[in-house]
């Protein structure tokens, strides 16, 4: 039952840990299953889905983009979009940026760190996520708000390379806060952990897991 399985995870959360409870592929029931016992946090990865979605389901959802985004998506998903969480580029968070201040909107990012071994990961190394950082075109936008960072683990069973890589997150979480965003309060959040690993990550200081099958079971579509 979905709202046994959420509980189980809501009550699994460490202090200063938010559910985002993806919902990708499975109905606006399940979704609303979910709304009735309090979750307001939910992940989508396609941009026609989540318009749909936000359609028929309470406004007061924070809808995450979780999935890999185009961006000529982006002008679709600007008017209601509260956070996307695997902003992968500049080109990118141009777009976002110029949608957002179309919408009067001021929407939220996180930078997807690749740390996973697997080459198909979408993301930027560490040493672009510096370099962009250090380029400094990001200050001069003001409608979109850099918040934290994201990254997924390797799939692997292999619990300590999993642990090995959230670590690697979490230092380069510390380094970036000092050097750019020592004085933002908005940048905080650490976007690591799924359903298969997210009491790990919860154990490497993540901020926010996205949990999706643990709840919904596997896709319905």
């Amino acid at each position: 039952m979905i709202q046994e399985r959420l509980h189980n995870v809501l009550d699994s959360l460490t202090p200063g840990c938010r559910l985002v409870a993806v919902s990708k592929y499975h109905p606006a029931e399940a979704i609303l299953a979910c709304y009735k016992e309090g979750q307001r946090v939910f992940g989508e990865s396609h941009e026609q889905e989540i318009r749909q979605k936000h359609e028929l389901l309470p406004k007061d959802i924070e809808w995450h983009f979780i999935g890999h985004l185009q961006t000529n998506k982006v002008k679709y998903i600007a008017p209601y979009i509260d956070m996307v969480e695997a902003c992968d580029s500049l080109k990118l968070m141009k777009e976002i940026e110029k949608q957002a201040a179309k919408n009067g909107r001021v929407i939220k990012v996180l930078l997807e760190l690749h740390i996973a071994e697997e080459e198909s990961k979408y993301g930027l190394s560490l040493d672009d996520c510096r370099q962009l950082l250090a380029d400094g075109e990001w200050r001069d936008m003001k409608h979109v708000s850099i918040c934290g960072l994201m990254m997924m683990a390797s799939n692997t069973d292999d619990e300590e390379q999993i642990r090995r890589e959230f670590t690697v997150a979490a230092d380069f979480f510390d380094e970036v806060k000092a050097e750019y965003f020592a004085d933002d309060d908005n940048f905080r959040e650490r976007s690591w952990g799924m359903s298969s690993d997210f009491k790990i990550a919860m154990q490497c200081r993540s901020t926010m897991v996205r949990v999706g099958t643990y709840i919904f079971g596997e896709r319905q579509y």
